[in-house]
């Protein structure tokens, strides 16, 4: 591994870019680009004058016109980009020939049926873990109020409660249930089946500990025990088929976090803060925790911004302008600012967030509700679409399954 002279960031060696490109995923054939072998080659330009170097990526599609590549090269560059010493990453695309492509489904095939995944999340599943810096900013309001959000227009979204200690998602979305685990077809044991909420045309899969414990129960466990607790719920909840899996998280940069980054590598990070600049000093530990480990972090939301009372009058009662300072200072966009209104607070009490609040209703109009909807459309529309199963290799890979089946 090389450095140049006027910078002490390394320059990033072949290996270190293969594995990061194993964070980028087929949906369609779940595995990772670089184990299906559509990256033939990568090719790293001599550093720069300030250290940095140019990323060529040859990627080979099973069908040229596959309406996947764009995800496919927003993800490889993002992944990529995640490396101090990259300046930029240009992708060479390919087509593969017809023996490529169906040595590419023998890989899908095979790695479906013998190799388990190391979790029950689905590897189409967009994996958005919200996090911050510190407590007290409404992380987990804007977790329930944004899965609610996104559940409304007619997708399926796990709600994983991770913060194991201070958990208040049970709460917020108003389910009492216990977890119950029971026999599933494909399973040598039994799985923790979620707790499942309708939300519109859609539903939420929510779980937690607080689901196992009573509320008022202090959890008295230690850092190696949390981590254990968060990877059974995800190897162990049948978690079935999610478009989205919100992970509400812990605050801070401890050991869920770090758990987190090697479970599920392909995790973006949405960074929640106040306004004040405290909070957003704080709230850029939580980024650079997330950058330490290649996880991308796909935006900043400010939480409880200005407050605006009845005769219309607004007032910053918690300083300005702090997430667009920190997503500035990270460079990612800031995906929206929640106004302080206080029936968010109160349809949190009642277990019936914002964006889920039934037509006509307290909130269901309101400047908070209308907000967590734009921020849930971003997300659908461009900082984590999700995953269109309907072109490009899905088809062809259940035409050869049937082939085979057939045979």
């Amino acid at each position: 591994m090389g450095t140049s002279s006027g910078s002490s960031v390394a320059v990033p060696t072949r290996d270190e870019i293969f594995e990061l490109l194993r964070a980028v995923i087929d949906p369609e054939l779940g595995s990772d680009v670089v184990t299906l072998g559509m990256v033939p080659d990568v090719v790293i330009s001599p550093p720069d004058s300030s250290g940095r170097v140019d990323i060529d990526v040859w990627v080979k599609l099973t069908i040229g016109g596959c309406p996947l590549r764009g995800q496919i090269k927003k993800d490889i560059e993002s992944r990529i980009g995640l490396h101090p010493a990259v300046h930029n990453v240009r992708i060479e695309w390919g087509e593969m020939t017809s023996e490529e492509r169906s040595e590419v489904m023998t890989k899908a095939r095979w790695s479906a049926r013998e190799n388990a995944a190391d979790t029950e999340v689905p590897q189409s599943t967009r994996i958005l873990a919200i996090a911050s810096g510190k407590g007290g900013v409404g992380k987990s309001s804007v977790t329930v109020n944004l899965a609610a959000a996104l559940a409304s227009q007619g997708f399926t979204v796990g709600v994983l409660d991770a913060d194991i200690w201070g958990f208040s998602v049970p709460r917020l979305l108003g389910i009492t249930d216990r977890l119950e685990a029971e026999p599933v077809e494909g399973s040598d044991k039994p799985k923790i089946i979620p707790n499942v909420l309708k939300v519109g045309a859609g539903e939420l899969k929510v779980v937690s500990t607080g689901f196992l414990v009573e509320e008022d129960t202090a959890l008295m466990w230690r850092g190696l025990m949390l981590t254990k607790a968060v990877e059974q719920f995800l190897r162990d909840v049948a978690w079935g088929e999610m478009d989205y899996l919100l992970i509400d998280m812990p605050p801070g940069t401890g050991d869920v976090q770090m758990g987190l980054a090697r479970m599920l590598p392909r995790t973006d990070l949405i960074i929640v803060t106040t306004p004040s600049l405290a909070a957003q000093k704080v709230a850029a530990r939580a980024a650079d925790m997330a950058r330490r480990s290649f996880l991308r972090v796909a935006g900043v939301i400010e939480n409880m911004s200005s407050f605006t009372c009845d005769h219309g009058e607004s007032y910053p009662l918690f300083g300005v302008g702090g997430g667009q300072v920190l997503a500035d200072e990270i460079g990612v966009p800031l995906l929206g600012q929640v106004p302080l209104e206080p029936s968010v607070g109160a349809a949190g009490d009642l277990g019936v967030p914002v964006a889920m609040a039934p037509r006509g209703s307290v909130g269901f109009d309101g400047p908070a509700a209308t907000v967590f909807h734009a921020i849930a459309q971003r997300i659908i529309d461009d900082v984590a679409p999700p995953v269109n199963m309907a072109g490009c290799s899905a088809r062809m890979l259940a035409a050869v399954a049937a082939a085979f089946d057939n045979r």
